[in-house]
């Protein structure tokens, strides 16, 4: 696996996500709009900005994984299980680059 690939990856990832978190953030704290004196529209806005807010704490737990895993690939510890210590399988972290555990810590945690 190259990890500097990897690296480079995770930092573009990072940046990509911190982009789409400050428009959501923009979005749910700087309206522009006033609200909608429709009542049905107002429901509609809400349910729109708990969408949003989700995504963003979604976004926000995945930027911090993402930073982690960097953190991990720069003290050289990428590719260990913080659970158990043994290697985290290459296909796995292909498929989740930012992954901290290997399969068999993560399923036992379910």
């Amino acid at each position: 696996m190259n990890i500097d690939k990897v690296k480079q990856d995770l930092i573009q990832q990072k940046s990509e996500l911190q982009s789409r978190l400050e428009r959501t953030h923009k979005h749910l704290f700087s309206k522009e709009s006033p609200v909608s004196p429709n009542f049905h529209e107002q429901i509609k806005e809400t349910e729109n900005d708990e969408v949003v807010a989700a995504l963003e704490t979604e976004g926000l737990g995945e930027l911090i994984q993402i930073s982690r895993a960097i953190e991990r690939i720069e003290n050289g510890t990428y590719g260990n299980c913080s659970d158990c210590g043994g290697q985290i399988a290459e296909e796995r972290l292909i498929a989740i680059p930012y992954a901290d555990a290997c399969i068999d810590c993560t399923e036992s945690k379910s």
